[in-house]
């Protein structure tokens, strides 16, 4: 057989080129509404209850056909339906990450300098610093209060809003900083976002702080009017800076869409859709969308954590069967995980650091990544023979389009997914996903034909992987 990766709009017909675009419509709504991880769970669980699903901690007992999630924190969430094989014979996971590179405000990060207002910030994830200038961005996230009330925090997205933005420096003024390597063009602390210019008009108060004439008590004043926040509540806030783009479609053929966060919710809304839509199971399907992976996927509402092993023993447990070690072990043994993340689309501008013989391509389909990782696999996963046979023809006999991709050239650099983590609790665990255009940059780019075809992936995974 000629291996050959076809371009889908050559291959599909027009019944199933319009699914690829109605799709893509339902994506772009999940973007727009999940721009933090804790608003992606929030959309998520609207999604699964009106799909039928229930909240794991309200359910004694489960049976084949059942469909439930569980919340991890406010920030990562399973999704299963309960197959017709027991728990301890493995299940079918898919596995994607919700968070995205972003800027994240210091804890202490209210200032004024120069008549402004400004936020101090801290990047979170990899990103070229000098990309968040001069952009509209937003501000999300939650503020606890001293007496323990959450403030949920959303500015800047709404067509009838204002904004926010980091400054730039003028290219009249610019030949130094042009000099410098692109690295060094914005340093960390000068991504500071800019709030407002007008002074406090009130009086001082010593208890407040607010001092008369200072733009910064101004702002202080605001805030503490619309959400009761004082400064010393920026201790316990967890407020997220986002670029303030919709979802949008890009191109004359709208076959693209351009936004903020696809990395890795594009994987995820792919996986969400296909556990959402499926029927009964041979083995339990499962789909965890998990939070820090963009950092090493520490902590614990990452990869590295719990979590998943915990909800895996719960599902045991409330379908009859003892989670002991042993038999927790032994279903891990058993299951495989497609782990979803994205992979570099190839870029003819940017041509010599990819292999162009095993690059990820736009409108090919889902890229199939056996390993990632960098300078000599370091930090990957790497699929077996038998696991690479066993993905390749479940795609095939399911008219799913695929490819197969690295992270470029082998000395052009690398990355990593959650497969490492998943893989190492002994799970059979290959990597696929999106390709990508702009990969971490504030608006990032995926074709609809890739999109759709990863669904159909991972919905012919949980209905045929035994």
């Amino acid at each position: 057989m000629k291996l050959e990766f076809k371009n889908g709009w050559n291959v599909i017909d027009d019944a199933e080129k319009a699914k690829v675009f109605e799709f893509g419509e339902g994506y772009k709504t999940y973007l727009d509404e999940g721009k933090t991880e804790r608003e992606c769970v929030k959309t998520t669980v609207a999604m699964a209850e009106a799909a039928g699903f229930k909240n794991l901690n309200d359910v004694e007992s489960l049976k084949t056909g059942d469909k439930v999630y569980a919340i991890n924190k406010n920030k990562c969430i399973m999704l299963a339906v309960i197959g017709e094989k027991k728990v301890s014979e493995g299940v079918n996971i898919a596995g994607a990450h919700i968070d995205a590179p972003r800027l994240d405000l210091k804890q202490n990060p209210l200032f004024e300098d120069g008549d402004m207002a400004f936020f101090k910030t801290h990047y979170y994830g990899g990103i070229k610093k000098y990309q968040w200038a001069a952009i509209p961005l937003a501000i999300h996230g939650v503020v606890v209060l001293a007496d323990g009330t959450k403030k949920e925090i959303s500015v800047g997205d709404y067509d009838d809003d204002f904004t926010f933005v980091i400054t730039d420096l003028l290219p009249h003024l610019g030949r130094n900083q042009m000099s410098k390597t692109g690295d060094k063009m914005l340093e960390g602390e000068q991504l500071t976002i800019l709030l407002g210019s007008i002074p406090y008009e009130g009086e001082d108060d010593e208890e407040t702080g607010l001092k008369k004439g200072e733009v910064k008590s101004k702002m202080l004043s605001i805030l503490n009017e619309k959400y009761g926040i004082c400064e010393e509540d920026f201790l316990s806030a967890e407020l997220e800076i986002v670029p303030a783009f919709k979802a949008k479609d890009l191109g004359f053929d709208r076959s693209m869409i351009a936004a903020y966060g696809h990395d890795d919710r594009v994987c995820s809304y792919a996986a969400l859709k296909a556990v959402l839509d499926i029927a009964t199971p041979e083995k339990t399907a499962v789909c965890i969308l998990t939070d820090k992976e963009e950092v090493g996927s520490m902590g614990n509402t990452g990869a590295k954590s719990y979590f998943m092993q915990l909800v895996l023993s719960e599902l045991m447990e409330k379908t009859g069967e003892i989670p002991s070690d042993i038999n927790r072990l032994r279903m891990l043994d058993k299951s495989f995980c497609l782990s979803a993340d994205v992979s570099a689309a190839f870029d003819p501008k940017f041509s010599d650091v990819y292999d162009g013989q095993n690059c990820g391509r736009m409108n090919k389909g889902i890229a199939i990544s056996k390993y990632t990782g960098s300078g000599g696999k370091s930090g990957s996963n790497d699929a077996s023979a038998e696991l690479m046979g066993l993905v390749r023809k479940i795609f095939n006999d399911n008219n799913v389009l695929w490819h197969t991709a690295e992270l470029g050239k082998v000395d052009a650099g690398g990355g990593g997914t959650i497969a490492q983590f998943v893989a190492n609790l002994g799970v059979n665990t290959i990597d696929c996903g999106v390709p990508m255009l702009s990969m971490h940059a504030p608006y990032e780019v995926v074709g609809k034909m890739d999109l759709y075809m990863s669904y159909k992936a991972f919905a012919a995974f949980y209905k045929d992987c035994k």
